[in-house]
């Protein structure tokens, strides 16, 4: 099954913690995807991979450019139109089907909320229990005190 992490997010924000994951997955060898819940959100995230780090992140939104050949791509769309091993659903983009061919397919699926939102930990808890039900390997991180991100369960 599909490799399931929720991270979540309370002393650092989405704009600090993403670009880091994404780099790491690109590391790997991963294409990613990562999919927003508006198209204001995509296009915040685009202008945030553009200068990250003193350089950049290469990516595109979906619809610029042959979505294929992207490493990442910015979508709010649903569907892998890069063909990516990873996807990451931000500010409660809503995941495949937990039990679907596509939710399966994908390596990796990191769901990151925002703890101090009250809507956001009700989506963040039911898409546990719908992954979990689903038999995805899911794991929950959390910012320890001192902002390390520490596994449980």
């Amino acid at each position: 099954m599909t490799e399931t992490l929720f991270y979540h997010l309370e002393k650092h924000g989405l704009e600090e913690v993403l670009p880091g994951l994404v780099e790491k997955s690109v590391a790997r060898g991963w294409k990613v995807l990562i999919r927003c819940e508006s198209a204001d959100r995509a296009d915040a995230l685009d202008s945030l991979l553009w200068t990250y780090n003193d350089g950049f992140l290469p990516h595109a939104q979906q619809g610029d450019g042959e979505a294929m050949r992207q490493p990442v791509l910015l979508t709010v769309e649903e569907g892998n139109a890069n063909d990516a091993a990873i996807l990451f659903l931000v500010g409660g983009a809503s995941p495949p089907a937990w039990d679907s061919e596509a939710a399966k397919a994908l390596t990796r699926i990191v769901l990151l909320f925002d703890g101090r939102d009250p809507a956001a930990l009700d989506g963040a808890r039911a898409a546990w229990k719908a992954a979990k039900a689903a038999a995805h390997e899911v794991t929950y991180w959390k910012e320890s005190p001192t902002g390390k991100w520490e596994k449980h369960g």
